[in-house]
């Protein structure tokens, strides 16, 4: 699935849909990171505060490495009612999307891959490299924590 996201305050957001994302996952290391991870969900940081390029994958197990992707980042996301919910802090529920799996327990895998700007309208004002954040998922039966497969720049946001 292909999606044009609002990504205001430099992040978007994964969880059920029966979720809400507190804030928690947001530490130190979250930002070196690029996830920022707690019991809902996922932030997925990102290099600009504006219109975003991303797909999400739903897969039956682990893939390979993209050899384009400049980070790749790994959390848990859980999805005990079955509908993942995509959105923008700042996204009204008319603007969230929705992506349906068998509920349960999922890794994502989050890989930053270099690209020109989104074919929607973006902000050529604001500062920041444009990348294509690539969401794989796959069902998983334990936890795994954050884990980073491949660390990108120590300063890559603008």
């Amino acid at each position: 699935m292909h999606l044009v996201v609002h990504a205001d305050q430099r992040q978007f957001s994964l969880r059920d849909s029966a979720s809400r994302l507190t804030g928690s996952g947001w530490t130190p290391a979250a930002l070196d990171h690029r996830i920022a991870s707690e019991a809902g969900g996922i932030a997925i940081v990102t290099a600009r505060s504006d219109i975003v390029e991303s797909s999400v994958t739903l897969l039956p197990s682990a893939p390979s490495l993209l050899s384009d992707a400049e980070h790749v980042v790994e959390a848990d996301l859980p999805v005990p009612s079955g509908k993942v919910v995509i959105s923008g802090p700042a996204d009204y529920p008319s603007q969230e999307k929705f992506f349906s799996v068998l509920p349960g327990l999922y890794r994502a895998r989050v890989s930053y891959v270099p690209a020109g700007p989104p074919s929607a309208t973006w902000n050529e004002h604001e500062f920041g490299e444009h990348y294509r954040y690539v969401v794989e998922l796959w069902p998983v039966s334990g936890s795994a924590g954050v884990e980073v497969l491949r660390q990108g720049a120590s300063v890559w946001d603008g």
